[in-house]
Order: structure tokens, then sequence, then C-alpha cells
């Protein structure tokens, strides 16, 4: 009984085409997440906010406004997120470690969103309640309006370096 035996031939897989779907992750820009331009940008975000809390804080009628009360919340809330995102860009950067989870770039996209409008919409309140302070009730002798002021700037000088944060790593998620 000579039973044949099919034969096994190997067959070669086709060469892939850029058509057929081949994903190419793309390079880390500076500003995003685990690299020196995300540090740096994490690093002034932190550093102007506290600023601008700090400032905020040190005079006594702050809190009669409401305006200046929602700044220090949310300018509160930007030093923490802005610290405890900067404690995790050196560490990725000294184990040389990517951030480029979806999950995490998505976490980091929510994050920065909601900390960039409320400290833009705390700034332009500030503002407003600043100038009406200043220019419309003529009442900066009894205010602080130096320090108001003062507070304000930084407080728009940390919204400006938390939205090159937030629109990379928008990019980078609208991206995959």
């Amino acid at each position: 009984m000579f039973a044949s035996r099919p034969a096994v031939h190997p067959v070669e897989a086709p060469p892939l085409t850029e058509a057929a779907g081949l994903r190419v992750r793309m390079k880390d820009v500076q500003g995003m997440p685990g690299t020196p331009g995300g540090l740096v940008l994490r690093l002034l975000q932190f550093v102007f906010a506290a600023i601008a809390v700090s400032v905020m804080a040190s005079t006594s009628d702050f809190h009669e406004a409401t305006a200046f009360c929602y700044l220090v919340l949310a300018l509160g809330l930007q030093s923490l997120w802005s610290l405890s995102l900067l404690v995790l860009d050196i560490y990725a950067i000294l184990v040389r470690r990517s951030l480029r989870n979806d999950k995490v770039i998505r976490l980091f996209t929510v994050g920065d969103g909601i900390t960039s409008t409320l400290t833009y919409a705390a700034a332009c309140s500030s503002a407003g309640i600043t100038v009406l302070i200043s220019n419309d009730l003529n009442r900066c002798g009894i205010n602080h309006c130096t320090r108001f002021e003062t507070a304000t700037a930084m407080a728009f000088i940390s919204w400006f370096a938390t939205s090159p944060s937030f629109l990379l790593n928008f990019w980078s998620l609208a991206s995959h």
C-alpha cells in the first residue's frame, strides 16, 4: 500500500505596500509629553501658575471678588496638573521611555483641554475685574491693583504655555 502523501511547499508572503495600510508612528515632536520641549512647557506652566496663585493669595482682599477666587482655584488646579505631568516628563526622559500610548495621550489631551479652558476663563474674568477696579472705578488706592494685574498677567502667560501642550497632544491623538 503505497499511498501518496501531499507535498507541502512553502509560499512566500506577498510584499507589503504602502497602500496595504502600513501605520507609521509619528516622530516625537518637541513639546509632546516625554520630550525636553514638553518638559520646558510643563515647567513654564507650573512656574507661572504658581506665581499667579502666590501673588493673588498674598493680597488681603482677593476673596471679595469671585473672579479672583476663581483665578486662584483654576490656577491652583493648573499648577497641580502641570507639576504632576512635569514629574512624569522628568521620569520619562530619565528612563528614556516614550509616552506615546493612546490612553495616556487621551488623558493628557483631556486634562490639558480642561485646565487650558479654566485658566483662560479665569484670566479673562480677572482681567475684566482689574480693568473695572482701576479704570472705571478709580479705586486702585485702596485695592492692590498692581498685584491683581501681575497675577492676571501670569495667568495669561500660563495659558500661553498650556495651549501648545494641548494642541500638540490633540494633534498626536488625531493622527492615531
